[in-house]
């Protein structure tokens, strides 16, 4: 018997419709295609629709032609996806994901209405990557059939899915949006309907505490990038990463965070982004941001100090550990689902609590601690957790 508000995971022919056809919304609606799903794409400006749907033809033609797909294929995912007009075409859709801009009360409409409109056994799905899920399903009478799945950009080939239940959310719903996700090809995880969720929230002292270093006049932005890179084993530094998402975007989500947490240090903006955003120095999109982005522009040699490297990078370390420790004690997800979060959502070397035993629980207090002593500011308060892994000499795995 199907019942209300169940999900069938393994069916795809579950009719999929996506609002919002952006580059993250066009991109989910290939994914559901790709996995077989009849798909409905609507958005309510003007030739958006008609406009994805054309680039998409284009993207798959061009994987077509280096041999990624065939062509059989994708005739297939883009004969799948059908442009609507109306928000009503999306009436016999079993599932709705929603991919529109980020802000609460345009997003809560757009949910009270496809309330109105959908059957009572449909799932909503919002692709929030800073708002409460729990706040968008507020706007529904059956907020128990409304989820989170926060794809990351470009949604066809990042594998992370982070998915987020609202207060109200059944347990059947989660747990066959989950299965949904991994049938799609997803990595998904599961967290907490809380600020940043994961990954938003772990990475963010991988920017921040960057930023930071440079203030303090302790290495150039070259340098750091080189620190983290070099000693660390991650594919890109803070300040070539940000400048790649854009200053803007990664300024805007930082703000989101440190309000929403009530102003906690851990999370506090910086005033130097804040100046790039205000000069317009957005990073690639714009030809300058931290770096000179432009065709001829002379790269910034950074420094080769292997003791500055190692300082720098542990100080940057420590604190996503510390993070991530914390993100555990407070149940914002499991141990597995927090490190695989990590090394999908934003290709980090490995997961944070697997460096942390490599590193050892008392090493990295130690550091946090040195940190807060230093400076006296809370923002490098340990987590409780990691004090107490540290006291009784135990490991996260």
């Amino acid at each position: 018997m199907h019942r209300k508000n169940d999900l069938r995971p393994m069916d795809n022919a579950m009719k999929v419709a996506v609002i919002g056809a952006g580059t993250m919304g066009s991109g989910i609606a290939q994914v559901a295609a790709q996995a077989g799903h009849a798909v409905i794409l609507f958005d309510s400006r003007n030739g958006a629709v008609d406009h994805a749907h054309s680039v998409l033809r284009k993207t798959l033609d061009r994987l077509v032609e280096k041999g990624k797909f065939t062509k059989e294929l994708a005739d297939g995912i883009h004969g799948r996806i059908t442009p609507a007009k109306e928000l009503k075409e999306l009436a016999g859709c079993g599932m709705v994901i929603e991919a529109i801009i980020e802000d609460l009360g345009i997003k809560k409409k757009l949910f009270a209405d496809l309330e109105a409109l959908v059957s009572a056994d449909a799932v909503l799905a919002t692709n929030t990557s800073s708002l409460s899920v729990t706040a968008i399903a507020g706007a529904c009478k059956a907020p128990e059939r409304v989820i989170g799945l926060h794809f990351f950009n470009p949604a066809p080939l990042m594998p992370l899915v982070e998915v987020v239940p609202g207060i109200a959310t059944t347990s059947d719903i989660v747990k066959n949006a989950m299965a949904l996700m991994k049938a799609w090809g997803k990595s998904a995880v599961q967290c907490k309907d809380t600020p940043g969720f994961i990954v938003n929230r772990v990475a963010r002292p991988f920017y921040g505490e960057a930023l930071r270093i440079f203030e303090e006049g302790i290495a150039d932005m070259a340098t750091i990038d080189h620190a983290v890179r070099s000693v660390g084993g991650f594919k890109m530094g803070p300040f070539e990463l940000m400048d790649l998402i854009g200053n803007d975007i990664n300024f805007a989500v930082t703000k989101s965070v440190f309000e929403a947490f009530f102003y906690d240090q851990r999370y506090q903006p910086s005033i130097t982004q804040q100046r790039q955003v205000e000069s317009g120095r957005l990073g690639r999109k714009t030809g300058r941001g931290y770096f000179d982005h432009s065709k001829n522009a002379a790269s910034q040699a950074p420094s080769d100090d292997a003791v500055l490297l190692t300082t720098i990078h542990d100080r940057i370390v420590a604190m996503l550990i510390n993070e991530a420790a914390e993100a555990l004690r407070l149940n914002i997800a499991s141990r597995d689902d927090l490190d695989l979060a990590m090394t999908k959502g934003v290709n980090y070397p490995k997961g944070l609590l697997k460096w942390v035993d490599e590193i050892g629980p008392a090493e990295c207090l130690s550091r946090l601690e040195s940190l807060q002593a230093e400076f006296g500011e809370d923002r490098y308060r340990p987590s409780p957790l990691l004090r107490r892994m540290a006291r009784e000499k135990r490991t996260f795995y």
